[in-house]
């Protein structure tokens, strides 16, 4: 009676470690999906205003831009500033955005030391 269960014990201890790694791959395919989106957009929404300015047509927020960097579309928002020559000129941007970029990375870098985050 007591071998089944020690059994059962280990197959239930099993069982819970593969719910937790399945969880776990959902939620950073999750996240990964996110940022990919939000990056592809950012490009987009740069690109559209400035496309916007050239025609002196109406622009986007300031911080609409700004915003979506912070959202996690800083990669993109680096990718449409240089792709799309837009806001180069502007500190809020020139600096604003690296910095945003940086505060990022060191975010997933501390979820990967946290363990729960992982790059392969």
């Amino acid at each position: 009676m007591k071998k089944a269960a020690q059994k059962n014990a280990g197959y239930i201890q099993n069982l819970r470690t593969e719910m937790q790694n399945m969880e776990h791959s959902i939620l950073q395919t999750v996240l990964w999906s996110y940022l990919i989106c939000i990056n592809i957009i950012t490009i987009a929404v740069y690109g559209i205003d400035k496309r916007s300015a050239v025609r002196g047509k109406w622009r986007i927020r300031v911080s609409t831009l700004l915003g979506l960097a912070a959202a996690g579309g800083s990669v993109g928002a680096l990718l449409g500033m240089h792709l799309f020559h837009h806001k180069t000129r502007k500190k809020k941007f020139t600096i604003g955005v690296p910095l945003m970029l940086a505060a990022q990375i060191l975010l997933l870098f501390f979820l990967a030391k946290a363990g729960l985050l992982f790059f392969a």
